[in-house]
């Protein structure tokens, strides 16, 4: 069944993957390679921007833009920030009037509490973008209502609250949530003015469960700002500004499901829009809008035959999108109004004898404004006795140029590339994994190359930049070093450890570090709930375009330390602390800007806990 339509996970089914396949399946039966922080984690760690938590999983570069609430770009194996695949309660969220990316900044807690992530492509599965991997943020059904409130560093506020009814064939899920803060001066350059952000989150889930078939409806609504400091408007280099961006994003997806007597189907119907406005002291520069509709079908069948356990699944989809854009500065010179649709069908297919399971997809994506285009993925796990796999994938991604590659223009400035063709990626990865009693561990290697790169030109004749397919390949390889200790709920340790390199014909890639990794341990003990996580991310290279020709730039190594500790006032009420870059680390993501030191917060929550 198509994930829009997938029920989220539940409870406790840290070991259910929805990503990895087209269909729900054990975390242990998939060749993929999968992260998963579940929701007594994401609780336990308190993080309300859910972006810090994507920092902690393997291969995973996360760039912020300045302080929370600014730009975050994640990049999965050295891919670029719009080869990551977003799905919020199994709606495709990239934000197709902002590039094509996921729009992580704009992830409050309350729009989920259990992080999925797929690493490698995955664009057999789920078509354009998932070139890095797939990240699926899901809320897991509860009954009944929860409550934070939270204060603290650089006037940090968050209001948050949730409710859960089943009744019979009936559930129902809410959540609502209002955060932000005064944030801190995010230019490099010294003091200034605060650069804080505000965001309002709503989501809503319903299943009504009709024999062997299951209606649901959901959605969600973001409303968010963002200060940002920006351009000089004279010398066009970075400096103290008043910016903002105001943005909305907000889908929702009404389906029905059935599963019976080994076959199962589904159809959903989804709507996503988003808009967003940049503003100057109060006074609007451009604004962009985009929408996509997307109609899904899909029928699967499960049998055994020769001693196989067989599931065949063919599924089929059509995707409209809509972009428009329109500016103040320049008298509409930039406007654009555009409109393109892509047409995929899709199977895939998985047999399972004994310790042994194999996995094959196949889709063919129609677009209108450029190639087609078909991708394959095939991959094989052997469970070897003892607790040890012996896992490997090999597959295909590919991501369809953005409206504005296309048909951007910005006069003086930028020229799209309307003869741009879609970048695409291949690649595979082994790996072998330890799962036994209290530990699990895990050792994999991959490797993948990029055609058809879409990189930025620039002209010094003309000052005039522009972007193209690059010539050659881009090249990304890595090895990634999992591990976990989970002896009761007192305590739940994992680490990893990640090494990697992405280059591109002209050079190393920016913004991804060759090291990186990150520990994090939580649980309950008593009436104390806990949870404490340390990142590491290393040197990386960016370029600084306040000078010419935009030099290369040496981003220093960090380390990031933050904790949560909880204590229960009453069986449903919890009093907690939680403290950010506890080190006082300088981490700074992009040239230019910096973002937050040292930060402490205090807060409640009302609720049952974890």
């Amino acid at each position: 069944m198509f994930l829009s339509d997938l029920p989220p996970p539940p409870v406790a089914a840290e070991t259910i993957v929805i990503t990895a396949s087209r269909t729900p399946e054990e975390r242990a039966d998939t060749p993929a390679s999968v992260t998963v922080l579940d929701a007594a984690t994401v609780e336990r760690l308190g993080e309300p921007l859910l972006a810090s938590l994507l920092r902690l999983t393997p291969s995973a570069s996360l760039s912020n833009s300045g302080p929370a609430g600014s730009q975050s770009q994640l990049r999965l194996r050295g891919a670029e920030a719009n080869h990551s695949l977003l799905f919020i309660d199994g709606i495709r969220a990239n934000d197709p009037a902002a590039g094509n990316e996921p729009r992580f900044e704009l992830l409050s807690a309350e729009l989920g509490d259990r992080i999925e992530v797929v690493r490698g492509p995955q664009s057999a599965l789920w078509g354009s973008e998932a070139v890095g991997g797939v990240v699926s943020v899901t809320a897991a059904p509860k009954t009944g209502a929860t409550g934070t409130a939270e204060t603290g560093s650089n006037g940090f506020y968050r209001a948050g609250a949730s409710a859960g009814l089943s009744e019979g064939a009936l559930s129902l899920g809410l959540a609502a949530g209002l955060q932000g803060a005064r944030g801190i001066n995010a230019f490099a350059g010294g003091s200034g003015d605060r650069d804080g952000y505000r965001n309002a989150t709503l989501r809503g889930r319903l299943d009504w469960k009709l024999g062997a078939v299951t209606l649901s409806a959901g959605g969600f609504a973001i409303r968010a700002r963002s200060d940002f400091d920006g351009l000089d408007p004279d010398f066009f280099v970075r400096a103290d500004t008043e910016d903002q961006s105001r943005n909305r994003l907000a889908a929702a997806r009404v389906g029905a499901r059935f599963e019976e007597g080994g076959w199962s189907g589904a159809v959903g119907v989804s709507h996503l829009s988003s808009r967003n406005r940049n503003l100057l002291a109060d006074a609007e520069l451009n604004r962009t809008a985009g929408e996509r509709d997307t109609l899904s079908g899909e029928l699967s069948r499960r049998f055994d035959a020769g001693g196989i356990a067989h599931r065949v699944t063919l599924a089929g989809e059509r995707t409209v999108e809509r972009f428009t854009a329109s500016d103040v500065v320049y008298g509409g010179l930039t406007d654009q109004k555009r409109r393109r649709t892509q047409s995929a069908l899709s199977g895939e297919y998985r047999a399972e004898a004994g310790p042994l399971v194999a996995t094959l997809a196949l889709r063919h994506d129609r677009f209108s404004d450029f190639a087609d285009a078909t991708t394959f993925r095939a991959g094989a796990l052997a469970r070897l006795g003892g607790g040890v796999e012996l896992a490997g994938s090999w597959g295909e991604g590919i991501a369809q140029p953005s409206f504005f590659d296309l048909y951007g223009f910005f006069p003086g400035s930028f020229v799209g590339n309307p003869e741009l063709k879609p970048e695409r990626s291949r690649g595979g990865e082994v790996s072998l994994r330890y799962a036994g009693g209290p530990w699990r561990a895990a050792a994999t290697w991959y490797r993948q190359r990029l055609t058809s790169e879409i990189v930025e030109r620039f002209d010094n004749a003309t000052f005039l930049s522009t972007v193209a397919n690059a010539d050659g390949r881009s090249r990304r390889e890595g090895l990634e070093l999992e591990a976990g200790w989970s002896p009761g709920d007192w305590l739940a340790l994992a680490a990893n450890a990640s090494f990697a390199s992405a280059s591109e014909p002209a050079g190393r890639e920016l913004r991804r570090p060759r090291r990186s990794g990150a520990v994090t341990a939580d649980g309950r003990l008593g009436r104390l709930n806990y949870g404490a996580a340390l990142g590491y991310t290393g040197a990386r290279l960016d370029r600084d375009f306040d000078l010419f020709p935009a030099p290369l730039v040496r981003l220093e190594p960090y380390w990031l330390a933050s904790a949560r500790l909880g204590y229960a006032l009453g069986e449903k009420v919890e009093a907690f602390v939680r403290v950010a870059n506890a080190f006082d680390a300088r981490a700074v993501d992009v040239v230019g800007y910096r973002t937050e030191g040292r930060t402490a917060y205090v807060g409640i929550r009302i609720g049952a806990r974890r």
